[in-house]
């Protein structure tokens, strides 16, 4: 059996994009209201949000840069 390792780069791909969604998710025991006008987990909404899909975004292109340059020699 071939042991296959997860590349770091879509591990962290995985989180971000995972901690952006939860940070948008409206809930009733925030103790501010976020940005956009409503209770949610971070009260900088659309800015956290914003910030972890670029990372994520970030970080899977770094992957597929790596790949390519990996399956090009």
């Amino acid at each position: 059996m071939k042991n296959k390792q997860i590349p770091v780069h879509i591990i962290f791909t995985i989180i971000y994009f995972s901690l952006a969604l939860v940070t948008a998710f409206p809930t009733g025991t925030a103790s501010k209201v976020s940005l956009l006008g409503y209770n949610a987990l971070c009260s900088f909404t659309p800015i956290s949000t914003i910030i972890l899909l670029a990372l994520g975004g970030l970080h899977f292109i770094l992957f597929y840069r790596n790949a390519l340059a990996k399956s090009a020699k």
